[in-house]
């Protein structure tokens, strides 16, 4: 029998798409529901909807986007998977592996995906997170490997919100932009920035922003 047929002729397969992007989510439904059309969709576009649609009902994976409107996806992952510790959880982003990846796996998803990935990478990556296993790209695979072994990077001491910061400041967002982004205030922007500042030995940002470029983080 081939390797996934167990699954969809056990049960119907049950998807949420958590984007705020609606031509996005239809685009995910169309696709998955080519190679899994007996499945149910829902749909959420805010983490206040996620939250909702999880304890209206159980699903087999949520496809969660990193970029909500009300709330960080780092933040919605942790606190899925702190109250349904066994639920699946795949992470599609614009933002690009090397940014993000190590974080999502630690925070619990199964999985790690750049939106501009080609559909069959995307319909693989579901296929193997719905038979219990883990994926990140092929060209990420490796470096993953190292990043979870290697703890010794200074921009591991800080949190995931200062890290998000971090890279946002990096790509030439303003304080401003970054407290919209983030549903926070421009002096809780300021104070993270202050802490990185001061974990990290950065005198301007042109420090930052030099470190980001070193690492290959952003």
């Amino acid at each position: 029998l081939p390797l996934f047929t167990f699954r969809m002729e056990s049960s119907m397969i049950k998807f949420l798409i958590a984007d705020d992007h609606a031509l996005m989510r239809r685009g995910l439904i169309q696709l998955l529901g080519e190679d899994f059309p007996d499945s149910l969709f829902g749909e959420a576009w805010n983490a206040h909807q996620i939250f909702e649609k999880v304890k209206e009902q159980e699903w087999d994976l949520v496809v969660l986007d990193i970029n909500l409107p009300d709330k960080s996806g780092l933040d919605v992952l942790k606190q899925l998977k702190s109250a349904h510790p066994g639920l699946l959880i795949f992470v599609l982003s614009v933002h690009k592996e090397e940014e993000y990846a190590v974080r999502v796996l630690k925070a619990g998803a199964s999985g790690y995906l750049s939106k501009d990935s080609a559909p069959e990478e995307l319909v693989k990556a579901v296929k193997k997170i719905l038979t219990g296993g883990k994926y990140v790209s092929p060209s990420m695979g490796e470096r993953l490997a190292f990043e979870l072994k290697n703890e010794e990077d200074e921009h591991r001491t800080l949190s995931d919100r200062e890290y998000q910061v971090m890279l946002m400041i990096a790509s030439g967002e303003s304080v401003t932009e970054i407290a919209n982004v983030l549903c926070l205030s421009a002096q809780s922007i300021s104070t993270y920035r202050s802490r990185i500042f001061e974990k990290m030995g950065f005198k301007n940002n042109a420090d930052l922003i030099r470190y980001v470029i070193e690492h290959k983080l952003g």
